[in-house]
């Protein structure tokens, strides 16, 4: 649904008087910090997948529990790091969405309730302007 020239604006200057009022509730609402967290969390992550292969090779010189610890790492920030990657870049669901957090959750099942609220609300909407409600 697009908002009308003057909704625009009455919503840009409510943005900026709410970043100038607080500027961590504002970064908090856009994800701004989520984006940040778990773009840290997936360099980490790729830093332990690269720490781990260093495990496995040194392993197979040194000894055989050292190379099963270096694969153990390597899965570890593999998982990590998918997960934080997808976060980050919306494809689990969008900008700092988490399941169950206060974004959304992730998956066909709330991206389809999610669709059904909105046909709702825009159905309203479309009423409240005909003069039907």
């Amino acid at each position: 649904m697009a908002l009308s020239e003057q909704e625009r604006k009455l919503l840009e200057q409510l943005e900026a008087s709410l970043k100038a009022e607080d500027p961590e509730l504002a970064d908090t609402l856009s994800g701004a910090g989520q984006v940040r967290i778990h773009r840290r969390r997936a360099t980490i992550a790729g830093i332990g997948f690269i720490l781990g292969i260093v495990a496995l090779i040194a392993g197979i010189q040194v000894h055989w529990a050292v190379s099963i610890l270096g694969f153990a790492i390597m899965l570890g920030a593999a998982i990590v790091g998918i997960n934080s990657w997808q976060r980050v870049s919306g494809d689990g669901g969008g900008v700092g969405a988490s399941p169950g957090g206060p974004v959304g959750g992730s998956g066909p099942t709330s991206t389809a309730s999610n669709k059904e609220f909105m046909d709702k609300l825009e159905e309203r909407w479309k009423k409240r302007q005909q003069g039907d409600l």
